[in-house]
């Protein structure tokens, strides 16, 4: 299981910055291993649905798993997409994301020795509970060799907790004027209650424009493809204030989570909080295809 890290990232009072660890990660996820055409085979339909039935009841009835009550959770989809060889020795996630999954969190697990459907669920059920119970996981691939089984247990990046885009700017709004709306440390600096924010449909466009650019050509910076900034982006969308702040994020499923990472962050926590903005624009945009999956932009200005 490996879960995927988040990018964070702001425009004004600091410079962008990325730590080694994540400049690692980074090369990491632009190297994708071509294993998936190498596929011997796959368990047949029959195989697969049996197997995924069985899992999905056995998911559908509160258990007990080690040692533990568990509750009851939602059934998992078959998706080839989600699929490994046998023999499999790569980074999961890599893997599917060059199929085109981009995934959260990834379990696989090996079975040797099972002649049925139903002999693979057994192993399962007695040695694997937990990862068959697991709620996060909403996705199972299934390869199968003559006795030899691979299931593969996924959480999507892109599902359908993430909002549509009118109700993810509502969510950010509300959360960013209620960050304000107290004093808070950001790091070690102190900043008082400031007035909240309007929203502003011109830097709204202008964020979303940088965040289509950054999943549609797979970068994460805050100057654009063509070198742009952020006040180039917003004076080119029309907007005329005299000061602009951008904060960005990519990785967060949610609303919710761009805006606590942002608020974990001193220097975006900063850009939050600063009494000199009166508006805002946000907007996010997705690729499978990209490292991150979901790129937030969040627009800050002074008119």
């Amino acid at each position: 299981m490996r879960a995927l890290k988040f990018m964070a990232c702001l425009f004004l009072f600091e410079s962008v910055f990325m730590p080694e660890s994540h400049r690692y990660f980074w090369r990491m996820c632009v190297y994708l291993v071509p294993l998936l055409p190498m596929y011997a085979s796959h368990a047949s339909a029959s195989d697969e649905r049996q197997l995924v039935q069985a899992i999905n009841d056995f998911r559908g009835q509160p258990q007990r798993c080690e040692a533990r009550m568990t509750k009851i959770s939602r059934a998992l989809t078959l998706n080839t997409s989600v699929a490994l060889p046998i023999n499999f020795a790569g980074s999961s996630r890599d893997a599917l994301k060059a199929s085109g999954y981009q995934a959260v969190t990834v379990r696989t697990i090996r079975l040797a020795g099972a002649q049925s459907a139903g002999e693979a669920f057994g192993m399962l059920e007695k040695r694997y509970c937990g990862a068959l119970l697991d709620p996060q996981y909403a996705d199972i691939g299934i390869t199968r060799e003559r006795g030899d089984w691979r299931v593969v247990l996924a959480k999507p990046l892109i599902d359908e907790s993430l909002e549509d885009a009118r109700s993810a700017g509502r969510i950010l709004l509300a959360q960013v004027n209620a960050a304000r709306a107290k004093p808070r440390m950001c790091g070690k600096q102190p900043f008082p209650s400031a007035r909240p924010l309007s929203w502003n449909t011109t830097l709204e466009m202008a964020a979303q424009g940088h965040s289509q650019s950054m999943a549609s050509e797979n970068y994460f910076t805050h100057r654009g493809f063509d070198n742009d900034s952020p006040a180039d982006r917003a004076r080119a969308a029309g907007y005329g204030g005299r000061q602009i702040g951008e904060n960005i994020a990519a990785g967060q499923s949610t609303a919710s989570k761009a805006m606590a990472s942002w608020l974990a962050s001193p220097g975006h926590c900063a850009n939050l909080m600063n009494p000199m903005f009166t508006e805002v624009g946000a907007a996010y945009a997705t690729a499978t295809n990209a490292d991150y999956g979901v790129y937030w932009t969040m627009l800050f200005g002074a008119p």
